[in-house]
């Protein structure tokens, strides 16, 4: 493919505007309603948006053709503002071919999404878009409880400001998930606990460039299938690498597979700052103890920096950052610029 657009900050939305609410990979909220409708509600309440369902929005089993229409409906709707993916997935892939680019060129809008919606975070990067990294409905929208004041805040400057937003590391995290389908689950406050920090590696360095990045297995999926990455390596020169790993809990050797390949291609090097999200070390299909859980983290992260050891030795690394599938979680922009100060120990990104 040819070398991405240099990116640019589509029109933020205003408090009243409509925000469309898709499901470009599935269609979960129509099997879990009560996490969907609170975080619609939630968009309404707390952040003065009014929400526009589609109609692949709840429906599960929904083709390519039918969502991607969808997805060509909200960008087109001049009335519609922002749009934001009610969950993630695991075949937006088979959405990418049907895209309509220059429909979506021509109609910039804000999106946001994670997980497999970096198949479309990227996507409209290399149409010339900052997208954002975070935020779906059903999950930071949809958490029990209350939203987590990181999220919200984070969240609020990314939909609202364009400027320079300091990240800050959370006090308490939590990986662990309740059941969506009881009600009891949406009536208190679930359970966290004390976050180690970031933890910053390699050089005492300041750097400045361009967010690249997402999901690492969905990275996988599009090196595999040749979609949406250069092939020039040149093209992510002095980017910042962002990371981070699902609920499907890859193994420590699957990860550093993964950043190894991305080595040999000559790609990993290109970046001279990573930002490593905190692995969510739980899952419903993968029930770890508190124990496992610390075993699982600490494995990714010698992974991680294995890797860095063997194919990008000069980069400035920062793990555990709060973005991804762990709550709270921090909105990355996606193109956007990211200075990684490594002597003050700070992060800022620009919304």
């Amino acid at each position: 493919m040819s070398l991405p657009a240099p990116p640019c900050y589509p029109p933020k939305p205003a408090r009243g505007d409509r925000i469309a609410l898709l499901a470009p990979s599935s269609g979960l909220a129509g099997v879990f309603p009560l996490a969907f409708e609170l975080g619609m509600k939630r968009l309404r309440e707390e952040f003065g948006l009014e929400p526009v369902e589609y109609p692949t929005t709840r429906k599960m089993g929904s083709t390519p053709q039918e969502r991607v229409a969808d997805l060509h409906a909200a960008f087109a709707d001049p009335t519609v503002k922002a749009v934001m993916a009610s969950i993630g997935g695991d075949d937006q892939i088979t959405v990418l071919p049907l895209l309509d680019r220059e429909l979506l060129r021509a109609h910039p809008k804000p999106f946001f999404g994670y997980s497999d919606n970096t198949n479309l975070l990227l996507a409209l990067r290399n149409l010339g878009m900052v997208t954002y990294h975070g935020a779906s409905v059903m999950t930071e929208l949809g958490r029990p409880g209350a939203l987590d004041p990181l999220t919200a805040d984070s969240l609020r400057a990314a939909l609202f400001t364009h400027g320079p937003y300091e990240l800050h590391p959370a006090d308490r995290y939590r990986d662990v998930d309740r059941d969506w389908a009881d009600p009891a689950t949406f009536d208190a406050e679930p359970e966290t606990r004390p976050a180690t920090g970031w933890r910053w590696h390699g050089p005492r360095k300041v750097v400045e460039g361009r967010a690249w990045g997402g999901s690492l297995e969905i990275l996988a999926w599009l090196l595999m299938a040749d979609r949406e990455i250069a092939r020039d390596p040149a093209a992510y020169e002095g980017s910042v690498l962002f990371l981070e790993t699902s609920e499907d809990l890859p193994a420590a050797r699957e990860v550093f597979h993964i950043l190894r390949n991305m080595g040999e291609r000559g790609l990993l090097a290109r970046f001279p700052a990573l930002l490593m999200a905190r692995p969510k070390a739980w899952s419903f299909d993968h029930p770890n103890s508190p124990a496992q859980q610390q075993s699982y983290a600490t494995e990714q992260r010698e992974a991680v920096l294995n890797a860095l050891a063997a194919y990008a030795p000069d980069t400035l690394a920062v793990l555990d950052v709060d973005f991804g599938h762990t709550d709270p979680q921090l909105v990355i922009p996606y193109g956007g610029e990211v200075r990684v100060d490594g002597r003050e120990r700070r992060i800022t990104v620009t919304y």
